[in-house]
């Protein structure tokens, strides 16, 4: 029996947390209309999730909101670095490291940088942003039951203080519902790998005597291994507000009422060897370290992303990072495919493309965690040589028909996802280099190009990539960015004095890159191409899975 149809919508995403509004925002940049239900009354209050890496951030830049979540995230501008030590008053400290970006090297990658920002900050900046794009944000709203079928998907959706369901038809649905994701357990998906690695109690807590012991090690987290109290120390504002993650046993009958106010005081002055430290609790919420990928990103008109898909080790952040650009890989691709510049097809490269990332990354976290020797994870670390955190971060390659050039080795096993070293040179399938340029008097990031369309770079040399890309973009109906660069007037981008553009696009001066809208190089030019206008008509009809 068909439902009456109350509302209808594009894209349906639910799941109002760090992906789910990364998911609106990224939709409401491109002018996507989408509907966001959340089941709770409002965004997160709980301090976690803080670690946002330079792609993620560079992602939010594009998106115009990287200078909020700065002001937002102020107060920990300037920790930076790892601890390690028996306790705070001890001798036993061991700097893992002390800084992200020693020595600043990581402005010659990047226009953006790492940023701190919890959770709790991060979403309401998030939650603004998206709603003043026009996304509809609907909080204290569950989804109750969904169909789909080869035109769409029909949602029962249920206001949960008032009781009142409507129903809601959608081209697409967005699953961001988290770790035990009923969307994906309707869907009958399962999940592979190593499973439960630990688990933790988040103590929220104040302690005013604290600042004064920790002085001025301004660290991101401090790892304190007393036998009487291990654990994990976080500072929220560097005075009285804190966080102490402390190790959880359910496996050995161990309970969340076990962690009374009193048990947790005494484990938190353990910790941190100060037996007398006035303590207040004011929140404890569980959490548990996973690794679990998805068999599939989704299925028909509805796909995964973020916990939903894959749960990682909390060590380095990869999870969230890697949920959002979850968010931003599926956002530009069912922007292309509702305005029919892009087939179908385009989306099942979603999974081609998100599911080995996830598969190199998650691994790769639970290496981190044991490295660090997390509190609660009793795991050697590996012997051989690992990924390093820059390869990670923005060296992760796509291989897929997205993806037209020619493709890394072994990616498409999920090995080859993550290489072992970071080159900033662009490659098919890898992030597009940054390079900063001037345009009509203003600088900006190559990085900063790509967002709403695809966009052709050519050389300075006799122009015939640049005419052959707008002349495909107008027979195929793409609206397609064709940009030269070079020093003449002609040009619409001069690199700044000393840049080679074509040696770090892997291309000749008269050479040509096709960068995606996510920022990912698609296609670069060989020497012998051939004609332009058909081999860039070949290239830009697979890209978009118009061929």
């Amino acid at each position: 029996m068909s439902l009456k149809v109350d509302d209808r919508v594009p894209v349906l995403i639910v799941g109002g947390s760090l992906v789910g509004l990364s998911t609106s925002l990224f939709l409401g940049r491109l002018g996507v209309p989408h509907l966001l239900v959340e089941r709770h009354q409002q965004t997160s209050h709980h301090p976690r999730g803080r670690g946002n890496n330079v792609r993620t951030m560079e992602l939010y830049r594009t998106a115009g909101v990287e200078e909020a979540i700065r002001e937002a995230a102020s107060v920990l501008a300037e920790n930076h670095g790892i601890l390690q030590a028996g306790s705070l008053t001890g001798e036993d400290q061991e700097w893992l490291f002390r800084q992200i970006d020693p020595g600043g090297g990581l402005a010659r990658l990047s226009p953006s940088g790492w940023c701190l920002c919890s959770q709790n900050d991060l979403e309401p900046v998030l939650l603004r942003s998206a709603r003043a794009l026009g996304g509809e944000l609907s909080f204290g709203t569950e989804l109750v039951s969904f169909e789909q079928d080869e035109e769409g998907v029909t949602a029962v959706l249920r206001d949960r203080q008032g009781g009142r369901a409507r129903t809601v038809r959608a081209d697409y649905l967005v699953a961001a519902d988290g770790p035990r994701s009923p969307v994906r357990e309707r869907l009958g998906i399962g999940r592979g790998g190593a499973g439960d690695l630990f688990h933790n109690v988040s103590i929220t807590f104040r302690a005013e005597q604290l600042a004064e012991v920790v002085g001025d090690r301004r660290f991101i987290v401090c790892y304190l291994n007393n036998p009487l109290g291990a654990g994990a120390l976080l500072p929220v504002d560097n005075e009285r507000e804190w966080v102490f993650h402390a190790p959880w046993q359910p496996d050995r009958g161990e309970t969340l009422e076990d962690f009374t106010d009193q048990r947790c005081a005494e484990l938190i002055r353990a910790a941190t060897g100060v037996p007398d430290l006035a303590v207040e609790i004011t929140g404890k919420a569980p959490w548990h370290a996973a690794e679990r990928v998805a068999e599939r990103y989704g299925h028909g008109r509805v796909f995964l992303a973020g916990d939903s898909a894959h749960e990682m080790s909390p060590t380095g952040a990869f999870g969230s990072n890697t949920g959002i650009q979850d968010a931003h890989n599926l956002a530009w691709k069912l922007a292309a495919v509702l305005r029919g510049w892009a087939g179908p097809g385009l989306l099942e490269t979603y999974d081609a493309e998100r599911r080995p990332v996830a598969l190199a990354t998650s691994a790769r976290a639970s290496q981190r965690s044991a490295e660090h020797r997390h509190p609660g994870y009793d795991v050697s670390p590996g012997t051989g040589r690992q990924a390093g955190m820059l390869a990670v971060v923005l060296g992760y390659r796509y291989a897929s028909s997205a993806v037209p050039g020619a493709q890394p080795p072994g990616i498409e096993a999920g090995e080859g996802a993550v290489p072992m070293d970071f080159r900033p040179i662009a490659v098919p399938g890898g992030r597009a280099p940054h390079l900063w340029l001037n345009r009509a008097g203003r600088r900006l990031s190559t990085l900063d190009l790509y967002e709403e369309t695809p966009v052709l770079l050519s050389g300075p040399q006799d122009g015939a990539w640049h005419a052959a890309g707008e002349q495909v973009a107008r027979k195929l109906g793409v609206p397609l960015s064709c940009l030269r660069v070079g020093d003449g007037a002609e040009h619409d981008l001069a690199p700044e004095e000393g840049a080679d553009w074509a040696a770090l696009h892997g291309v000749g001066a008269d050479g040509a890159v096709l960068v995606r809208p996510d920022g990912f190089v698609a296609w670069r030019s060989e020497p012998a191409a051939g004609e332009p206008e058909p081999v860039l008509a070949d290239v830009l009809g697979r890209m978009l899975s118009r061929a």
